[in-house]
């Protein structure tokens, strides 16, 4: 998974540019998180994160968006508030996670308030001692709110890792025995994370009020204890991706669905993860839902996902793959009939070629709405929760979008939160049969995108030689004039079992790329999900096979037919990987092992056969190498090799070196410096600006 990106530059006749969108704007305007709905379906909330370059400060502010008129209005609280659940007496209330806590250092507050009140007056109802996220909760019959929450937890005793409160080793050296020894961008350590459940017990009325207190009732259990974890410790949610999206809690609050790696796996060589329950009082210990010994079937042994409970609570739906060690295999749907903390697992659609990202049920708990990625962009379906292996989904979201998030109202319509190439968000609502109504959109609201339209992306089909079609899509620079000739920027996208469609990102903006007057492409070669399982699984020890040959020839009908370049002149890659045979270096053995076919002390043909070090002779192509030294998934050397190669042989290369960032750049002047790094750096190899620049440059 994302192991390389590069891009080659192809020149014709230059064209004059118009901007729409800077490097600048685009990584200050406002990031806005998913739409959060109350339950009436009236209300959502939402944040919006934006940066100023002056005071070199980011502000968070919250906002109300009304799902019948589309219009929003600021929230009465700021950036303190991390997290919102709708929950309480009224349609308005709400429980909140405030980051600071007065009284413990490192620690949070929960709040509970009214949006609906004249007045906001939130009442503190809980003290939590250690950085808690990840809220959801439920309220009982009774009145009481049961809740869990996520943190690390301390590995002898299961309480959580408060990192502000701990004490300070007096030596830097750690001892491994197993793997992991680091993931993504972290060295492990002893803790893991871990769900805590809590209960806010409803007590006596405020003093000249009609409103009751709420009060934490003991103190937040750690529900993973119960799991014999023999090769590897419990831990959700599963890092280093996992959010409370890995656990849910029950309709009626007594009991808590979650996922973990297998406990008898070692999980650096396996993905196989599995759905637990446990009652949210800790009173018992988690059981399987599926894995070994269950009512699953025999052939789902892979990753699981998205533990989702009908709001019946009489059903729990979830996805899982059937590779043991393949991240890219397909998800398929699930449903197990809930008794307790007994249950039976049935296959939902069985055939349906498609990979479920997330999923929720209809408010009548009959139907599961499906989030999968069709053509590289991820879209809406609905599934009947009984349906025969042979049901056929059918989207209804459209490609013109892709989601982030969605949620079902209780009308029986979709709350869609998406992006696209040409908006950084879009609310929508949507439902089968039905026109999208369209609430809000980013690039009619921000000074920074006002420019962009829809209009500026297309798509093509190649037939590759295999006879599968490959998708390739067109992003053009603001006032394009298709009788002029413009650089292309021929993308390839990383992964390699990833895809790059009309969306929007502050990493990978093919927007911003068409800004700087360039016409660009990406092409979803031989690899990339979403097209057919068969499709994506043909990549295997293939990475120099099938996938360069689809993009020679998007490259050829593209040179021949229209109007973008006509030969190479450059290449960049960032967090690129050059020495195939030093891959064991990675964290995540499985992956290399799948797609190499085999470990490299028994298949070490198949690691040198696509091995772009042995290749290195024929480098003569002008490259541009970044790399991190926090990026443990593909280590830093890989672009040290390739930089030092580059310079032997005296082909003109330039390294950019992060020591402070990981796989991605995420702080907003580094990513400056990337950006204006990268484009200066095409410009001066296609003739667009006299020379590269020098500030920051080490002069040896």
């Amino acid at each position: 998974m994302a192991f390389k990106r590069a891009a080659i530059f192809a020149i014709g006749v230059l064209s004059p540019f118009t901007s729409a969108l800077t490097i600048e704007g685009m990584l200050a305007a406002p990031r806005r998180s998913t739409a959060n709905v109350n339950p009436s379906g009236k209300w959502a909330l939402f944040s919006s994160t934006s940066y100023n370059w002056d005071t070199q400060q980011s502000s968070t502010t919250w906002h109300l968006l009304d799902v019948t008129s589309g219009k929003t209005k600021a929230a009465p609280f700021g950036s303190d508030v991390s997290e919102v659940v709708w929950i309480g007496d009224t349609d308005t209330s709400i429980l909140y996670i405030n980051g600071t806590n007065d009284e413990i250092a490192g620690g949070v507050a929960l709040y509970t308030a009214d949006l609906g009140a004249k007045k906001f007056s939130p009442t503190l109802v809980a003290s939590l001692e250690a950085p808690f996220q990840g809220l959801k909760a439920v309220q009982t019959k009774s009145g009481d709110i049961n809740f869990v929450v996520n943190a690390l937890a301390h590995w002898n005793d299961g309480s959580a890792y408060n990192p502000e409160l701990a004490a300070v080793p007096l030596t830097s050296g750690t001892i491994y025995d197993s793997n992991y020894i680091r993931h993504w961008d972290t060295y492990i350590t002893s803790e893991r994370y871990a769900i805590f459940s809590g209960k806010l017990a409803l007590g006596k009325y405020l003093g000249g009020s009609h409103k009751k207190q709420y009060s934490l009732e003991g103190e937040l259990k750690n529900l993973l204890l119960g799991i014999n974890g023999t090769v590897t410790r419990p831990e959700t949610p599963v890092q280093p991706f996992g959010d409370q999206g890995d656990y849910d809690l029950s309709p009626d609050g007594r009991t808590v669905a979650f996922l973990t790696k297998a406990p008898e796996l070692s999980k650096a060589n396996y993905t196989a993860s599995y759905i637990y329950l446990v009652p949210h009082d800790g009173s018992k210990a988690a059981v399987p839902v599926n894995g070994p010994n269950t009512s699953a079937p025999r052939n789902a042994k892979g990753a699981s996902g998205s533990p989702r409970w009908s709001p019946d609570g009489s059903k729990l739906a979830f996805v899982q793959q059937d590779g043991i060690s393949y991240e890219s295999d397909r998800n398929k749907l699930y449903v197990a009939a809930i008794d307790g903390l007994k249950s039976k697992v049935s296959t939902v659609a069985e055939d349906w070629d498609s990979s479920p990202s997330s999923l929720q049920w209809s408010p009548d708990s009959k139907n599961l709405w499906v989030a999968s990625e069709l053509h590289a962009s991820t879209r809406l379906f609905i599934v009947p929760h009984n349906a025969k292996s042979s049901f056929a989904p059918q989207n209804f979201t459209g490609p013109d979008t892709t989601l982030s998030d969605f949620a079902v109202l209780p009308n029986g319509r979709a709350l869609v939160s998406a992006s696209a190439s040409w908006t950084s968000r879009i609310f929508y609502i949507q439902s089968p049969g039905k026109d999208k109504k369209v609430l809000f959109t980013a690039n009619e609201v921000d000074a920074e995108l006002k420019g962009l339209k829809p209009e500026s992306v297309s798509n093509f089909w190649v037939e590759n030689d295999d006879g599968d079609p490959i998708q390739t899509f067109v992003f053009y620079p603001t006032d394009f004039d298709p009788q002029k000739k413009y650089p292309l920027a021929f993308i390839i996208h990383g992964g390699p079992q990833s895809s790059q469609g009309d969306g929007w990102s502050t990493r990978w903006n093919l927007r911003l790329w068409a800004e700087q007057g360039f016409v660009v492409t990406t092409v979803q070669f031989t690899g990339t999900p979403s097209y057919s399982q068969a499709f994506t699984d043909k990549i295997q020890n293939n990475w120099g096979g099938t996938p360069y040959t689809d993009l020679v020839k998007v490259f050829e009908h593209l040179k021949h037919n229209v109007p973008y370049g006509a030969s190479l002149r450059l290449l960049f890659a960032t967090m690129a990987k050059v020495n195939q045979v030093a891959a064991y270096a990675t964290d995540e053995l499985w992956f290399i092992e799948h797609d190499a076919n085999g470990t490299v002390w028994e298949d070490r043909e198949n690691y040198e056969l696509w091995d772009p070090l042995s290749y290195s002779h024929n480098f003569k192509t002008p490259q541009f190498i970044i790399h991190s030294d926090g990026d443990y998934r593909v280590s830093i050397s890989e672009g040290l090799q390739t930089f030092n190669i580059l310079q032997r042989l005296g082909v003109p290369s330039r390294f950019l070196h992060f020591p402070d960032e990981t796989h991605w750049i995420t702080n907003r002047h580094n990513s400056l410096l990337w950006h204006r790094g990268i484009f200066n750096w095409i410009r001066y190899w296609v003739g667009l600006d006299e020379e590269l620049i020098q500030d920051g440059v080490v002069h040896q």
